[in-house]
């Protein structure tokens, strides 16, 4: 099992692409790999016979590292792993019990005293992997401290937690339980930005509000170098560019496929690639660099009609923008009324590794380029 990045120890085995005899290229794709995430496309990094698979496809909770299958490079071909013979690795073999459990499930229920048989598993075919057995474990505790509601008997589904869910919910319960949010908040006027988004349409060439919220941000951060960073128990990490991410809801719920560099993007590039990475996050085909790290995440509800939005931050970012949908209201120009088009963006921000005053210069240049669309051209 290759190390897909830094923070991920383990990835189911969805499917094998080849079988035992088949010959293949170095860079053919054998197996089908799925994070929390992402489904990977697993090639092969060598020319040569499948002799044996190890790991089956189906198999949850693979840790990095684990052997998956043996290989027979071809003549002339350095070998990726050459064992002796008596030392071949063999496949791991499932403990007596009934229950379908992975090892690392198996040993954080011993740890936390949890009964592998009252447990409903969420990987492939049902298996009980290392999630759910931490949320047994937490449900166990607030069952024990918490009153037992009066069941009325309202009809009602229990729906499995995806791997995914249960993921985005640890994530967010530590981001808001350790990390101390603040939040700010704007109105933007964006007539000019639309007229500019409809001047681009016009020429088909097809750029969202988002997208300039997006670049927005991203000049804002080159702007506000004070506000791109993040906080660590050792250090302030400053970073040197502007990487933004972009909010995507998917069926398994929410991801951020982060758009490199996203100050240096003239706004048509970047509305192509932001379509790219949504349009790949639906489908469950990031990999893994596509969507972790980024100096901020863009999180849009405007298209839902929502007015503000106060999101939780995405460790370990320091800042989040959330947008709201633009509508027509009374406002005063040169001390006249009129009416305009008004946007609400509201900062949420990490406050041990940016103060008050720094999250408001970053939204005071939000403002300014949303307001003022010119500054975003190249």
């Amino acid at each position: 099992m290759p190390e897909l990045s830094s923070d991920i120890t383990e990835a189911d085995l969805v499917s094998w692409l080849v079988k035992p005899g088949d010959h293949v290229e170095a860079g053919d794709l054998i197996a089908e790999l799925e994070t929390e995430k992402s489904t990977i496309e697993f090639e092969s990094q060598a020319s040569g016979t499948l002799v044996e698979i190890l790991v089956p496809e189906g198999t949850s909770g693979v840790e990095v590292g684990t052997v998956l299958a043996l290989f027979e490079p071809d003549a002339g071909t350095p070998s990726i792993r050459e064992p002796e013979p008596e030392e071949a690795p063999t496949p791991t073999r499932e403990p007596r019990s009934e229950v379908r459990a992975t090892a690392l499930a198996r040993r954080a229920a011993e740890q936390a005293g949890v009964d592998l048989d009252a447990v409903a598993g969420s990987g492939q075919g049902g298996r009980i992997v290392k999630a759910d057995i931490q949320a047994a474990s937490a449900q166990t505790a607030t069952a024990a401290s918490a009153p037992h509601p009066v069941d009325s008997g309202t009809p009602r589904t229990s729906l499995p937690l995806s791997r995914m869910r249960r993921t985005i919910a640890a994530r967010l319960t530590q981001a808001k339980q350790t990390i101390p949010h603040f939040y700010l908040s704007v109105e933007c006027e964006i007539d000019r930005l639309l007229a500019m988004r409809d001047r681009f349409n016009a020429e088909d060439r097809h750029i969202s509000v988002n997208d300039f919220v997006v670049r927005a941000a991203a000049l804002a951060l080159v702007e506000v170098p004070d506000a791109n960073v993040s906080w660590t128990e050792d250090a302030l990490i400053r970073y040197e560019r502007a990487d933004v991410a972009v909010a995507v809801a998917t069926e398994g719920g929410l991801i951020t496929p982060v758009v490199r560099e996203a100050d240096r993007k003239e706004l048509v590039t970047l509305s192509l690639e932001v379509r790219d990475l949504a349009a790949r996050a639906r489908e469950g085909k990031l990999h893994p660099r596509e969507y972790q790290g980024g100096s901020l995440t863009v999180s849009n509800l405007g298209m839902h009609g929502i007015h503000s939005v106060y999101p939780i931050l995405n460790p370990p970012q320091s800042c989040i923008l959330g947008v709201g949908a633009g509508r027509q209201q009374p406002v005063v120009r040169n001390g006249e009324l009129a009416v305009g088009t008004v946007m609400n963006c509201t900062l949420s921000a990490d406050h041990r590794a940016l103060d008050g005053v720094v999250g408001a210069r970053l939204l005071a240049a939000v403002k300014q380029s949303l307001e003022d669309p010119r500054r975003m051209l190249l």
